[in-house]
């Protein structure tokens, strides 16, 4: 039985790199993997590289972009009936909408196809994505990728910083951005950042 999984991290973990490195390994063994990423994020065709998924270290590959109102089950589901898949990849998962992680869902279910998602959990506020937050409720299985705070401890949280590279805590839940506008740190100096103050303080 096909499984919906789901390898969340803060920024900066590499999520891209391990998806990449999970499509080569199908791939070398003469599998066919077919790769999804949101369309929002148009970084790469900014930079020209024309790579839909890329790595900070330099792995990138092409992918169909999904937009709110893609029909992933019956995209995917065309492509299978063809030449059948042996995995499903989606980079960027928590720009999903909940019914195309239902829909995700169903191509593991119904399709017997494996669906492998990447993505953040929360935004630069801490709350979850509105895909990640059904990829958890409903993942067979959920995978925790580690980064690295300054201080030595777990990056949970993301950041998001203004161009003088101070904490940004007003603004709309996307905004596109790597390094220049984000920094992955633990909860307690991204509280800290923000200027949270303990539940009851004065």
């Amino acid at each position: 039985m096909a499984k919906l999984y789901f390898y969340y991290a803060s920024m900066n973990a590499g999520k891209s790199t391990t998806l990449l490195q999970a499509d080569f390994n199908y791939r070398e063994r003469g599998m066919r993997t077919m790769l999804w990423t949101a369309a929002i994020d148009d970084r790469s065709a900014e930079l020209g590289a024309g790579h839909a998924i890329e790595s900070r270290i330099g792995l990138h590959a092409s992918a169909n972009r999904f937009t709110p109102s893609t029909d992933l089950y019956e995209q995917v589901g065309a492509t299978h009936a063809v030449e059948p898949l042996s995995c499903v990849l989606v980079d960027e998962a928590q720009f999903l909408t909940a019914a195309q992680v239902w829909q995700c869902a169903d191509l593991a279910d119904k399709a017997d196809i494996p669906v492998l998602c990447y993505g953040l959990r929360t935004d630069f506020r801490g709350e979850l994505f509105p895909g990640a937050a059904v990829l958890l409720g409903i993942a067979d299985s959920l995978v925790e990728l580690k980064a690295v705070c300054h201080c030595g401890r777990k990056a949970s949280m993301n950041l998001r910083v203004d161009d003088a590279g101070k904490a940004v805590s007003e603004g709309e839940q996307t905004e596109i951005g790597g390094n220049d506008r984000y920094v992955a740190l633990c909860r307690r100096h991204f509280s800290e950042a923000l200027g949270r103050r303990p539940e009851g303080a004065s």
